[in-house]
């Protein structure tokens, strides 16, 4: 891993709307911490979020026949948390279904920029992380799961799919391995500073 690229999944408003604040504040500042270390050194930063028109015709089958209204454009619950580091200079890409992949321009926008792997962050573990996690498998990619940076409302299925996933479809790295990977001594030189 030399040139990953960082692609952060529905840290969303609505997401968070019933999160305990510690647990949003500690996640937040995890994805803020590697998001920086990230940018800094040069590599990508994806950002996707999951956002459906009012009237539910792009929406999953069970919110239109639930009539759940989740992320909907145009409502600040459908926006990134105000509180993430974000910059001009990254990317966004707005997605439909479970996967960052799925009919969205993630595929190209890698071979745009073209990392040598994924470092994936964001909720929920179980449902979008973990799917977007398996497509990128399935492509090929060197997927990491910066497991500082990960979290879910459901904390049993949060667990299970990270010891799933784990040495099968990719490695979970705390924010210290990831940055001590990329650049080695890094955490080292950082806590004698």
């Amino acid at each position: 891993m030399e040139r990953p690229a960082l692609i952060v999944v529905d840290m969303l408003n609505d997401y968070f709307e019933e999160w305990n604040q510690a647990s949003r504040a500690q996640l937040t500042q995890s994805i803020n911490d590697l998001a920086d270390f990230m940018r800094d050194a040069g590599h990508s930063i994806i950002w996707v979020r999951q956002e459906f028109e009012p009237d539910l015709s792009d929406a999953f089958p069970e919110m239109r026949q639930r009539g759940i209204h989740v992320t909907i454009k145009g409502t600040p619950g459908s926006q990134l948390l105000p509180e993430l580091h974000t910059s001009l200079s990254d990317m966004y890409l707005v997605k439909k279904r479970y996967s960052a992949f799925y009919g969205t321009d993630l595929d190209f926008e890698l071979a745009r920029t073209q990392p040598d792997s994924l470092i994936i962050a964001g909720i929920n573990t179980h449902a979008c992380v973990r799917t977007t996690a398996i497509d990128a498998y399935q492509r090929d990619w060197n997927v990491v799961l910066a497991g500082d940076c990960i979290d879910s409302y459901d904390r049993e299925h949060h667990d299970i799919s990270l010891k799933y996933m784990d040495g099968k479809i990719a490695r979970v790295m705390s924010n210290n391995q990831i940055r001590d990977t990329l650049v080695p001594g890094y955490n080292r030189r950082a806590a004698s500073a």
